[in-house]
């Protein structure tokens, strides 16, 4: 990769506060101890506490935070404002916060199906075992697509001045999305692309999250900029702790590891999950297969490792969909005024 020092790269995590964007960021600074990281936060409080820990780990790696609410298009354009006043380049843009709002689970589907084929796939996706809610933000939209796609996507365009070679013809930039095993085509809908009348909207977000990165890519490599999707697999973070208690977790743990023998995306911890991650930032991304998903998977050991998986996306379709997101852009610019607030 063309590049005068890895350390030296800029790398943004939205969601970089806890859960696998923080151990992302933990294993950035320690992998590159020179980095300038910028950890993108909705809460002020947790993400000074993060940029004070990850600070602690030593090395010269400057740390910052911007505070980034994807569900607030407001935030967006202020955060994107301070990002340009930050930086003169991004290198790796990792669009990592998101939500999935759970109301209730089917306890009678989640017995009956460890003791069924159905385990397999529940355990991987959540199908079937949980009740997703969703509900409408200040900008008068639905807030799992808001807060997972449209608000990451807005970010992106917003940055174009700082990514790729409008700056500088060697330097390259990374947008790197956080998918899931919960992407599903048949979750999502073209003519409702906010899921306001299906019942799964976070897998609806994360299959249009892999839509829109196909549709970067054919977009904007020519610019020096390259998109990529990553499912970590199941982890146990803040998420899946709101989704079912902790003692649930804890009693399933060992049907957990031993079904790893059959479910390698039974990825567990953090550091398993953001395996792929960290992965792509030590990857020439002219090299890599726009169409497809990197996947962190662990052994029957539990030692994590990456899996490629094609995605059978149609461009034209992630083409209608970014034009779909353009409009809707167009029709929520504010007049935005930004305050900086660095760390």
């Amino acid at each position: 990769m063309e590049k005068t020092n890895l350390g030296e790269r800029v790398a943004v995590i939205t969601g970089g506060s806890s859960g696998i964007g923080f151990t992302l960021a933990q294993r950035l600074v320690e992998a590159y101890p020179s980095i300038r990281l910028c950890l993108a936060c909705r809460n002020k409080n947790k993400a000074l506490k993060a940029a004070q820990s990850l600070k602690h780990l030593g090395g010269s790696a400057e740390i910052q935070i911007v505070i980034l609410d994807t569900s607030c298009i407001k935030s967006v354009y202020s955060a994107a404002l301070e990002l340009k006043n930050k930086y003169s380049h991004i290198d790796l843009l990792y669009l990592n916060a998101g939500i999935m709002v759970v109301e209730g689970v089917d306890w009678n589907y989640v017995l009956t199906s460890f003791f069924s084929r159905r385990v397999v796939h529940m355990l991987s996706t959540g199908e079937g075992a949980l009740k997703l809610s969703d509900w409408v933000t200040d900008d008068g939209l639905q807030a799992v697509f808001q807060t997972n796609l449209f608000g990451h996507y807005v970010l992106v365009k917003e940055l174009g001045s700082i990514l790729g070679t409008s700056l500088n013809k060697y330097s390259l930039s990374q947008i790197i999305w956080t998918s899931s095993t919960a992407a599903q085509e048949f979750h999502f809908f073209e003519d409702d692309i906010q899921h306001k009348k299906g019942k799964n909207p976070y897998a609806s977000s994360k299959y249009a999250a892999d839509v829109v990165s196909v549709g970067l890519n054919s977009r904007m490599n020519k610019q020096g900029i390259y998109s990529h999707s990553i499912c970590p697999g199941l982890v146990q973070s803040n998420m899946t702790y709101g989704i079912l208690p902790n003692w649930f977790w804890t009693l399933i743990l060992p049907l957990i590891f031993f079904m790893r023998i059959f479910v390698p995306s039974l990825t567990t911890s953090t550091f398993n999950g953001s395996e792929s991650l960290l992965w792509l930032s030590s990857q020439d991304p002219r090299t890599l297969e726009p169409q497809t998903k990197y996947r962190s998977l662990v052994n029957v050991r539990g030692k994590p490792y990456i899996s490629s998986e094609k995605m059978k996306i149609d461009p034209d379709q992630a083409e209608n969909l970014l034009l779909k997101l353009d409009k809707l852009q167009n029709s929520l610019k504010p007049d935005v005024k930004t305050s900086v607030d660095s760390f």
